[in-house]
């Protein structure tokens, strides 16, 4: 029986605590909160985007971040697998649009609790409240790991699994990074992601709340395009939210320098001259009305005088008097609303960091260090990040999986 020690008690941790105490180790995972799981409690908005249902190379078309380092983890644990799991543990999952597979109670303690049972009824030893101060070795091994109250606890290897930056909160504030550091490892340049983005348009807050869907984006960074998408956004007190802005910002997390900006069509189902037909259509509608008051048939009610401002056109200047210029002015308004991005809002509401423990150091199939002896990394703390729909979560839980069955 060899000693293992996990730190984090998140996903990837409790995966590899209670994988390597079915092995038959002798298993202690460290948790710097008072609970585990705290992450992995607020995702999806409290219903748990738990994985994706789609093959693994379904899962490594969405991975961002070193997608091919990830290819043996997903195939070792795949989402089927991650489903059969939680299946086989009482927790009944669904699968919804995009794949995105949820408990069937849209409850995420379901998902924790069930991990937590995983790690307890497998023999695991959890620490609460405390942390790893540093990683003792001899040589090159690891042979121990000094905890934040002076203790030192011996054992063969050690996971990190301390996650990311983003939502420090729940504990995850970089200890995974300063550790391996210590240790020789190198680290990514960090950025929060798929998280939501700012902007200083000074109209954006009267939108607060707005939420739209079924509108197109695309992003451009430089002049360049970096990124479009179809989908559902919202509109927040200072910036941009929402599912297509989420995976947006993966792609303009390092380009902020670059002014980004982001297009909004918001009728993309009409091509330009099917919407001058429906404009004309609408104004003769309302001939006799003034401006600010024709646009009721086309636009949400909150986003009217946004437009109306922004079109140049006479708020109550009437329809009859717009002219061909100023109808196409405003034609191009509606299908390229433009709002400048200035930055993120930061790793307190990105879902994931994107960097990390550089993939080159690592081996992919067992997820040991090639550096250090017994040392094992899995989940956030590593440079992989996918986008939203269940895939960073299937990334924890299959390194996870794989550090567990190796260390």
């Amino acid at each position: 029986m060899k000693k293992v020690i996990v730190i984090g008690g998140g996903p990837a941790g409790m995966m590899a605590a209670g994988q390597a105490a079915m092995r038959g180790e002798s298993v202690t995972l460290i948790e710097k909160k008072d609970r585990v799981g705290r992450k992995l409690f607020i995702t999806g908005k409290g219903r748990c985007n738990v994985t994706n249902a789609s093959d693994p190379e379904g899962l490594i078309a969405n991975t961002l971040g070193n997608p091919y380092f990830l290819y043996s983890a997903f195939y070792t644990f795949s989402s089927s697998d991650l489903m059969d799991f939680f299946e086989k543990r009482g927790v009944p999952l669904k699968t919804e649009r995009g794949s995105r597979v949820f408990p069937r109670s849209d409850k995420s303690n379901d998902i924790v609790k069930a991990m937590e049972k995983f790690v307890v009824n497998n023999g695991c030893e959890v620490l609460y409240n405390t942390s790893a101060k540093n990683i003792i070795t001899s040589g090159k091994r690891v042979t121990g790991v000094r905890l934040s109250d002076g203790r030192e606890l011996e054992c063969e290897s050690v996971v990190i699994a301390s996650g990311g930056l983003s939502y420090p909160a729940t504990g995850s504030t970089g200890d995974g990074y300063r550790l391996a550091s210590a240790l020789g490892h190198s680290v990514t340049q960090c950025y929060p992601s798929l998280v939501p983005l700012l902007s200083d348009e000074k109209w954006i807050p009267l939108l607060e709340g707005l939420s739209l869907k079924n509108i197109e984006i695309k992003v451009f960074a430089g002049g360049k395009e970096v990124y479009s998408d179809f989908g559902e956004m919202l509109f927040t007190s200072k910036g941009v939210s929402g599912p297509v802005i989420l995976s947006a910002s993966r792609y303009i997390n390092d380009k902020l320098s670059r002014s980004p900006v982001i297009y909004i069509d918001l009728k993309p189902a009409l091509s330009e001259k099917e919407l001058d037909a429906r404009l004309l259509r609408d104004f003769r509608k309302y001939n006799n009305k003034d401006f600010k008051n024709a646009l009721s048939d086309l636009l949400p009610s909150k986003l009217i005088p946004v437009i109306v401002s922004l079109s140049g056109i006479d708020a109550d200047k009437k329809v009859n008097s717009i002219t061909k210029e100023e109808r196409l002015a405003l034609l191009r308004l509606i299908k390229g609303l433009a709002v400048h991005i200035v930055d993120t809002a930061g790793y307190n509401e990105a879902v994931v960091t994107r960097g990390g423990i550089s993939t080159d150091e690592i081996d992919p199939s067992t997820m040991q260090s090639k550096l250090v002896e017994g040392l094992y990394f899995a989940g956030e703390v590593i440079d992989v990040d996918a986008l939203t729909g269940g895939f960073n979560l299937q990334i924890a839980f299959s390194t996870g999986y794989v550090a567990g069955n190796n260390c």
